[in-house]
């Protein structure tokens, strides 16, 4: 799963970039892709997390 989220981490970015540079830093998509990106990434570390606290139980 954290391969899975790495891999649409780094697409999203790269979406929003593109999207930046092409729209502009406020419009509408730009602002969803920043906004998926950070939903991903606050996805990624809470699964991290969760795998520390399961690795330090065992």
């Amino acid at each position: 799963m954290v391969n899975l989220l790495l891999k649409q981490m780094e697409q999203t970015r790269e979406m929003m970039i593109r999207s930046g540079v092409e729209n502009g830093l406020q419009n509408a998509k730009t602002i969803q892709l920043s906004r998926r990106l950070d939903q991903l990434m606050n996805t990624y570390y809470r699964q991290m997390a969760f795998e520390e606290e399961k690795d330090q139980e065992n």
